[in-house]
């Protein structure tokens, strides 16, 4: 499968990015160079995607909601390679189109909270999303956590990476082992 171009164009937007949040990155090495791996995490901001982005130089696709679909946005987010999601139901194509990804050695990125954390917890229940795509296609799964706050011009928001790993137990109990990792990087990167 190739690489949306439009991707490519999103770049220079990164560049920006780091220059405006200034944010830190901790152990990227963990993210495998040419493997299919799902990164999976905590969502704290709609700027998480582009600190994401940043982190590595693979083209992550993004498992998203499928209201930013709606008007002219879709064509735009179809052409960076966005898998739509509906929140509300199952989604067998959306988890089909991002397992053909991993089967190809892509990058899934994916926030299994499902939405962005406005609550007083940690993090919110992830979704088991995350873990049956890495299952299915046996890809490695890289936790990690996005702690601090995004401040302009502020060295401030941080992104850390757990080590990768590969999904051996049933679902539920994998997903909970997940949760567990982020949890972990939170609190010693608070």
């Amino acid at each position: 499968m190739k690489e949306p171009i439009l991707y490519k164009i999103l770049i220079p937007i990164n560049k920006v990015f780091i220059k405006i949040y200034k944010p830190t990155y901790n152990n990227l090495e963990n993210i495998p160079k040419s493997s299919s791996v799902v990164l999976a995490g905590n969502h704290t901001s709609k700027l998480d995607p582009l600190l994401l982005m940043s982190s590595t130089n693979r083209c992550i696709h993004f498992l998203a909601k499928i209201e930013l679909f709606r008007g002219i946005k879709k064509y735009f987010f179809k052409n960076i390679g966005i898998i739509p999601v509906d929140r509300k139901r199952k989604n067998p194509a959306a988890l089909s189109l991002a397992n053909k990804y991993l089967q190809d050695k892509k990058v899934i990125g994916i926030f299994p909270e499902s939405t962005i954390n406005k609550t007083k917890n940690i993090i919110m229940p992830f979704k088991y999303g995350a873990v049956k795509m890495a299952k299915e296609t046996n890809s490695y799964i890289v936790p990690f956590a996005i702690t601090n706050k995004y401040k302009i011009l502020n060295k401030s928001v941080k992104i850390t990476f757990g080590k990768p790993y590969k999904v051996t137990r049933n679902i539920k109990e994998e997903t909970e082992i997940l949760e567990n990792k982020v949890i972990e990087i939170i609190r010693r990167n608070q």
